[in-house]
């Protein structure tokens, strides 16, 4: 019986079998259609250069087929990107170029062998190393929520919910601005008399507003790619956030320690929340198109 040759691409933990059509994730076998499949492995054959839609519906649809082919091929990326865990707001692996096509981002080995033999390997150089700190970039964020986990909400819901919490964080800011005497007297009650605490909340309160201004600004106009920035600021935002999730504290003469114990603890989620929300506004746009 002759042997076949067998052409495997591997790219990060993937690798994607030409000759069975399977694509596995650390040796799992993933779930995948027969015609995004054959996209990939379009687009893994020319890793790193631009293949255009019109090329896309040549191979998989004859001439004298009649389909919806924009939908049909925006279904088919949306698709693999679900699979691979990638966004096309912030891709790891398939990235959109508008009216031109799509590019495989991730370097890609190439593994050719007979049934049963040896692998005989080629690899472009330093696409493993390229490969590996790929995966650890994408890695070290692996413990948020990822876009792919999130289902696809019309995106005027998540634009009131983003818009209700800017608006939150500007009354904190603007309400401890004009009542800034009292607000550091009960610090002071608490924590002793000491120059940085006024200091501080000037300090905060004057990069947080403008920061709640742009990004009530952003999602108002539906600023494009806001994803991408919002990701940029997250860790600024995040230690910001986080300081005046305490202010609760200054109301338990009024309130009880109890329910400033709670109102805190929900406030440290809310900056968790805005990434929720920018991710699932990303999402929403991707789903209804590529």
């Amino acid at each position: 019986m002759a042997e076949r040759d067998r052409k495997v691409f591997r790219f990060g933990v993937f690798e994607a079998d030409a000759s069975s059509g399977e694509l596995r994730k650390s040796g799992v076998r993933m779930k995948l259609q027969e015609q995004p499949f054959q996209v990939l492995l379009i687009l893994l054959e020319r890793s790193g250069e631009i293949v255009s839609r019109e090329e896309l519906r040549q191979k998989l649809w004859p001439s004298d087929t009649f389909v919806d082919f924009d939908h049909s091929l925006n279904t088919i990326i949306n698709r693999l990107r679900e699979v691979l865990g990638d966004s096309a707001a912030n891709p790891r692996f398939i990235e959109t170029l508008a009216k031109r096509g799509y590019r495989f981002l991730l370097p890609t080995e190439l593994a050719t062998s007979r049934d049963g033999g040896v692998a005989n390997t080629a690899t472009p150089p330093g696409a493993i190393a390229d490969a590996a700190q790929q995966e650890i970039r994408s890695g070290s964020a692996s413990f948020l929520t990822q876009p792919e986990e999130l289902p696809a909400v019309r995106h005027e819901y998540v634009r009131i919910l983003f818009l209700l919490i800017q608006i939150m964080y500007l009354s904190f800011y603007i309400v401890t601005l004009a009542r800034l005497q009292i607000a550091v007297e009960l610090l002071e009650q608490g924590l002793g008399r000491t120059v940085w605490i006024p200091a501080t909340l000037i300090v905060t309160a004057a990069i947080g507003i403008p920061l709640r201004l742009y990004l009530l600004s952003a999602i108002a106009f539906d600023v494009k790619d806001l994803g991408r920035k919002f990701s940029k600021l997250f860790p600024a935002a995040l230690v910001l956030d986080e300081l005046w999730a305490l202010s609760p504290f200054l109301l338990t003469p009024q309130i009880g320690l109890g329910l400033a114990l709670g109102i805190t603890a929900a406030l440290i989620y809310v900056p968790f929340a805005q990434r929720t929300l920018v991710l699932m506004r990303e999402r929403a746009r991707t789903t209804l198109g590529s």
